[in-house]
């Protein structure tokens, strides 16, 4: 299995520069999030990675906690004692959302946004909206840059007002650049780029002549954090399988009523194709 990813993963990223001297803007690492729905304890442990790292800031407001016990086989006590950590001022004290609630944030956006310029947006479908791959990159593409204003930025999402918050267990990393005048070098670097790559074609003049050169850009790893970068991988994996899972709960038992009715359907078809002939062997 894991081989059939790398060798999906090196011909998505040889599709993609083949495709570079007709596009625009550059162009990411074709790496596909080794995730599985059906894998309950990465689930679980996903879910434990979204509201230590994420809930925070982010809300899911349109997935309820209780929906982790049916799905992910939790009780109402772990949830409630593992994963709700949000509560509220009431006029008898203070109170913790209940198991039946939406996963929502402490963090006021008004405060969000006047501390990262822009409000944290809601990650209950996020997946859905930028892809488990990108998702995948983007959680892997953080670089030290001193100036941005968080101290960070990333590859995948340049400028990004969001930090790095993965970086205590991830370890800190550098950019890497590295120019190419040939087009060949530059493709074979960046379909050996195992870690989150970017390649852009900038062209440019010299002595009248337009030219075109391939700047390859990847993340390097510079002070490590409390994981390998294999642990970390296998972590970020976890969080975006949640993220997948989150963003359509229902998706498993979807495909397999699909199956079902495709089978139903091709059952039917036999049926329904003998009783054709019975209907028409006098005329053939």
């Amino acid at each position: 299995m894991n081989m059939l990813r790398k060798t999906l993963t090196i011909v998505a990223a040889g599709l993609l520069i083949a495709a570079l001297a007709h596009a625009e803007g550059p162009q990411m690492t074709a790496q596909i999030a080794p995730i599985d729905r059906h894998d309950v304890a990465s689930l679980q442990r996903g879910a434990r990675m979204f509201v230590n790292y994420c809930l925070g800031c982010h809300s899911a407001q349109h997935m309820r906690y209780n929906r982790l016990q049916s799905d992910l086989g939790l009780s109402e006590k772990q949830v409630a004692e593992n994963l709700i950590f949000r509560g509220a001022l009431a006029k008898d004290g203070y109170v913790t959302d209940k198991v039946g609630e939406s996963m929502k944030t402490s963090m006021d956006r008004a405060d969000a946004k006047a501390i990262f310029g822009v409000a944290p947006p809601d990650l209950s479908v996020e997946a859905r909206v930028r892809g488990t791959d990108w998702l995948y990159a983007y959680l892997r593409g953080y670089y030290r840059d001193e100036k941005s204003a968080t101290g960070w930025n990333n590859l995948a999402f340049p400028s990004v007002a969001m930090p790095h918050v993965l970086w205590e267990l991830g370890g800190q990393s550098k950019l890497a650049v590295r120019e190419f005048d040939n087009h060949e070098e530059a493709k074979g670097a960046f379909v050996q780029t195992h870690v989150v790559g970017s390649l852009e074609a900038i062209h440019t003049k010299k002595d009248g002549k337009e030219m075109v050169k391939y700047v390859l850009k990847t993340i390097e790893p510079d002070k490590p954090g409390k994981l390998s970068v294999h642990d970390y991988d296998v972590v970020v994996a976890d969080l975006v399988n949640y993220l997948d899972y989150m963003a359509e709960p229902v998706k498993n038992e979807r495909i397999q009523l699909g199956i079902k009715v495709l089978i139903f359907l091709a059952i039917l078809f036999v049926f329904a194709y003998w009783t054709k002939r019975e209907y028409w062997k006098d005329v053939h």
